[in-house]
Order: C-alpha cells, then sequence, then structure tokens
C-alpha cells in the first residue's frame, strides 16, 4: 500500500474566486484561520494529517497548507516526515509555557507575600521581567495607608524601580548597558539615577548587600526594598519587594527590612525548585 504523503514544497492552485475572497477577508481572516489550526492540533497529540486538518477546521486543504508554512516558519507548528503529520511546535510551547509559569508561581507566591507583608507592616510585591520591562503581577497591601505607585499589571523601566535594580544586579555590564541604551534613565524625581556611572556603583552595592533600595527614585514619600527570587538553573525568574512611604520606611529601619526580603525571598526560591547562585 502506498504511502500518503504530504507535498509541502507546491501549494495547490487557487481559483480566482478564492484568491479574490480571500484577499477581502484580509489578515483578520488568516490569524483566526491559523489559530483555529493551533487549536486543532492541541487536541490530539498524535497529530493530523493534512487532509484531516482540513476536514477538523473546515478549510479548503490548499489554505490550510498555506498556513501551516507560514506557523512553521515561525515554529508554532512541526510537521513530522515519517508520519507526515503535523503537531504543534516548540514555539506554541514556549508561548504556553509563559502563561502557566506566571499564573503558578504567582499563586504559590501569595503565602510568602502575605508573610512579607505582616513582617515588615508594609505592601508586598510581586513582580517580573518582561521585555526589558518590570511587569507588576500580584501585591498583598498593607494595611497602613498607602499610595500604590504601580498598579497590578503595569509596567515601568528596569532602571527606575527597586525590582528592576534588583534584577540589574544580576545581569552583565553589557546587558545592563543594553538596556540603558534601548530605554534611557527617566528622570523621575530629583533623586532618579539619571548617570549609568552612579547606576553601575549601585548595582555593585546591591550585589554586595543582596537587596535592593529605591529611596524616593520613582515617587517622593515612597521607598521600595526589593530581593531576587531565581528558578532552578540560578537565574532571576522574578522579584519580590515591600514599598511603602517615608515616614514608616525610615532609614534604620533600611537593613531590617532589606534582610527580610532577602530572606523571604530565598524562601521563595527554594519554595519553587529554584537555587540561589553561588556566591563570590
Amino acid at each position: 500500500m502506498s504511502k500518503n504523503v504530504i507535498r509541502r514544497k507546491s501549494l495547490e492552485p487557487r481559483s480566482p474566486a478564492e484568491a479574490d475572497h480571500e484577499a477581502r477577508d484580509g489578515g483578520v481572516q488568516s490569524v483566526d484561520r491559523a489559530l483555529s489550526i493551533l487549536e486543532t492540533l492541541a487536541e490530539d497529540d498524535e497529530g493530523y494529517r493534512l487532509s484531516d486538518l482540513a476536514v477538523r477546521t473546515g478549510l479548503s486543504a490548499s489554505t490550510v497548507h498555506r498556513l501551516l508554512a507560514t506557523l512553521e516558519s515561525r515554529r508554532f507548528v512541526q510537521f513530522d516526515r515519517a508520519e507526515s503529520k503535523w503537531h504543534v511546535g516548540v514555539r506554541s510551547f514556549t508561548v504556553g509555557a509563559s502563561f502557566a509559569r506566571r499564573r503558578n508561581f504567582s499563586a504559590q507566591a501569595i503565602p510568602y507575600l502575605r508573610k512579607l507583608r505582616d513582617l515588615t507592616r508594609e505592601t508586598a510585591n510581586l513582580a517580573m521581567v518582561d521585555d526589558e520591562f518590570i511587569i507588576m503581577l500580584t501585591r498583598m497591601e498593607s494595611r497602613e495607608i498607602m499610595r500604590s505607585l504601580t498598579q497590578v499589571g503595569g509596567r515601568v523601566a528596569m532602571v527606575t524601580s527597586g525590582v528592576g535594580k534588583a534584577v540589574l544586579a544580576t545581569y552583565s555590564d553589557e546587558d545592563v548597558g543594553a538596556v540603558i541604551r534601548h530605554h534611557g534613565m527617566p528622570r523621575l524625581t530629583e533623586k532618579s539615577i539619571v548617570r549609568p556611572s552612579d547606576l553601575f556603583k549601585e548595582l555593585e552595592r546591591i550585589r554586595k548587600q543582596g537587596y535592593a533600595l529605591d529611596d524616593e527614585e520613582a515617587c517622593m514619600g515612597l521607598r521600595c526594598i526589593a530581593a531576587v527570587v531565581y528558578n532552578d538553573c540560578a537565574e532571576p525568574l522574578a522579584a519580590i519587594s515591600v514599598s511603602g512611604m517615608t515616614s514608616r520606611m525610615t532609614e534604620d529601619r533600611l537593613p531590617e527590612i532589606g534582610q527580610i526580603v532577602r530572606e523571604v525571598a530565598g524562601e521563595l526560591t527554594v519554595a519553587l525548585g529554584g537555587r540561589m547562585p553561588a556566591s563570590g
């Protein structure tokens, strides 16, 4: 029995009517059809042949093949030559895993944020890096009066936040320089760090003490102390912090709070299956 092999290079010719119809549909329909293909592929780990995908999605074989070629070029799907079947690709896994990681470790972090809040009596925050910005994932609000500078889901520049500087302290000088070139060093307050040389000195201090301090650099009247949470490769996964008004987070309290934040970050690292980087 001859094997039904999919010819991937030559596409089935489209009729003028079909070509005109697809041109009028525009890109939105193509996106919808591509996502339909991905959803169908995700239904069965065994994969699908081209003809099966066409039947399952209700699209013509030529349309399915054309969309698969685009998805394959971006590694969202992959083709098994031995079985002549299409499967979900590595990029689809990467996108899905990003969502899962964010949800999972946010939920696991809640008891540690609560502990951090109760020990310091200040608002505890969980954030992560996304495209060289800090994204606020969740927070545990203080019972004291507090002005929230960044809402959950908000984005801030790495150089203007305590959590951002905590993560930057794990980067090489070259990588820090790249972040500065891409996003600059905005002056948000009179205490903002706006010179690279000053930032590099600050990052060296952070590496030695194990926590970062935003000393009214993003908003006058507010301080933030942050430390990194590491993954299983001893690389930064996220950062936790406490933030509060300078009238409560006084200079004499900063070392004590910094030590608490550092210790809780270490506990959360272990709870998430991560490991601290080797010292020295």
